[in-house]
Formats: C-alpha cells, structure tokens, sequence
C-alpha cells in the first residue's frame, strides 16, 4: 500500500529582478523550473531514495513532501490527503503529525539556545502533549545518554546532534521521515553509525522514509527503490540490484561510471563531460541530450515519457 503518491509535481520558482531594475535594464521575468513533472510512490514501511546531482531538485521535491513548499502544479497525497488543497483542516494537521524532517546540517536544525530536553519534546509539545521524560526515553533510543537532555547543541559532535535530530523526528511518533542528506556533514565511520541506526528505528518502528542522498553507496546500503533526478525530472527508477547492476537511462550510467569503486582503484576513467543546464532556460526535449552520447534529432525536440523496461522505468528515446 502506497503512504505517499506523488503526480506531475512541479515547482517553479520566480527568480526575477526588482520590478525597477527589469525596466531600466529591459529584461523579462525570470522563471527557475526546479522540479518539472516527477511522478512516483512511496509503499508503506519502505525506503525510497531520490539521488542526483545538486541542483537537480531533491531537497524541493522533500520540502513539498512535508509542506515547507506548495507545488507549482500536480499534488502529494499522503494517506490520500493532498496537503496542498485538502479543505478540511483536521484532516491536514491528522497527516501533519505524521510527518517529520531529518536535516542536512545537523548543528543549523538544533536550536543553540535552547538544551536538548526541550528541543526534543518541541513536536509533543507544541501539541499540547505529555513529555515527562520523553526526551530521556528517546536519547537513549538513539545511542545517547539520558543525562545528555540538560546540555546545549554544541557540547556535542556531528554525529551525536545528528542522532539528537532522529531522537526529535521520532518524539511524534512519525510515520514518514524526509531525510535530506542525513549524512553528508559527517566523517565516514559516523555515517555507518548513524545509517545503521536509522535502519533498525525503521524495522523496529515501522517507519517510511523518503531518503535523499547523492552518495550512490548510501542508497545501495539504505533503498526498496531508487528515483534517479536530473533537472528537476525523474528519468529512471528501479531497485537498487537493477539500478546498479543493470542502468538503463544514459545520465544513471555516467553517475555509477563516476562513483568510486574499492576494487577498481587506479581505473582510467573519462571525467562526465558537460555541466547541467540552466534550469531558467532549460533545454527542449530530453533535458540530458545536450550531454548524452547517444542523442538524435528527437532527443532534441521530444519530451520521453517514462516507460517500463526490463523492470525498472526509464525516460529515455534510446533506452533498451
């Protein structure tokens, strides 16, 4: 059963100069398409990964999941609620509270002046809940000490404010947590921990997560599924055995051809040749084809829809 279902979302941002400078300069309106047309669904107790390169509409595509963005067109349901529109106000907070965020930055997300008790019971409490020793219980959940409540964000590492924003994601009893890069600021060996912990939250908890990364061994490591972003579309998704072991679209190719390999080391390998677009004024047809080795004339001129092949699905003219 799908928790969340996401059709033709797009977000475009108005990215325009002061009126008075547009006039005195001549220049029209601009707009910056950051997500245009992704399509896909989230099954319930699952993890779906979104990977790319930055810029290509990930940490935007998180923002609408959890209602820190409205779409430009198209709809997120979750639980068949589509937060965006939905009338019924009770129905909306109902799906809210199930909702949480784990943020790339874990010291920026905590907040300096207040200790961690607080930070950590501040979704229970802004509800109106009961939090006696809740944030105890939780710290201690996450690998913390319980006597950690009564100190500040900064008497910690990275690692340990990253486990204190999992201990506050959970104090809701959340069934859907956006993870935006969780483990990006991180060393290595505290990534593995902290990666290791939100897996088995998942099983013990029966959480879903919508997990964005760029770190393809992390996806391998963490996703049921993976959705693969380029310009703000999604131009393959499959498993991570099919994503990795059989790529499909052009662009999913050069990244796993890119991502550094143990049993590889010394390989001779040609850097990916070309930046991404402008997404201001991106380019006609498939948004790859100004990279891709493969493009022909229809690349060029025609959008590819997404299309089943082999199991997995994949936007692409040339796919077989």
């Amino acid at each position: 059963m799908a928790l969340v279902s996401v059709s033709g979302l797009t977000r475009i941002f108005d990215v325009s100069k002061p009126w008075l400078n547009r006039v005195v300069e001549q220049r029209k309106k601009a707009f910056l398409t950051a997500v245009s047309d992704v399509s896909f669904e989230i099954e319930e107790r699952s993890v779906y990964a979104l990977v790319g390169e930055s810029g290509s509409g990930k940490s935007t595509i998180g923002k609408m999941l959890v209602g820190l963005l409205g779409p430009s067109e198209g709809a997120v349901e979750i639980r068949g609620v589509d937060l965006a529109r939905e009338q019924d106000r009770a129905k909306v907070d109902a799906v809210r509270a199930d909702i949480q965020m784990i943020f790339q930055d874990p010291f920026a997300s905590l907040n300096p002046r207040w200790r961690v008790r607080d930070i950590i019971a501040e979704p229970v409490a802004a509800r109106g809940g009961d939090t006696t020793g809740l944030s105890e219980r939780l710290l201690e959940q996450v690998g913390l000490s319980a006597r950690d409540a009564g100190k500040f964000p900064h008497e910690f590492s990275g690692g340990q404010r990253q486990r204190i924003c999992i201990a506050r994601a959970l104090a809701s009893e959340p069934r859907l947590i956006v993870c935006d890069e969780p483990t990006s600021a991180l060393d290595v060996s505290v990534q593995a921990q902290v990666l290791n912990l939100m897996s088995d939250l998942k099983d013990q908890l029966g959480l879903t997560y919508l997990f964005i990364s760029h770190d393809l061994t992390v996806v391998q490591h963490m996703a049921d599924r993976v959705g693969v972003l380029y310009l703000g579309r999604l131009v393959e998704e499959a498993t991570p055995e099919d994503l990795f072991d059989d790529p499909k679209h052009p662009y999913t190719q050069m990244l796993l051809a890119a991502a550094p390999k143990l049993d590889e080391f010394g390989r001779d390998v040609p850097p990916p040749t070309g930046e991404i677009p402008d997404p201001i004024n991106p380019p006609s047809g498939c948004a790859y084809h100004p990279r891709c080795p493969l493009a022909t004339d229809v690349c060029k001129t025609t959008r590819p829809p997404m299309r089943m092949l082999r199991g997995a699905k994949v936007a692409c003219h040339l796919a077989q």
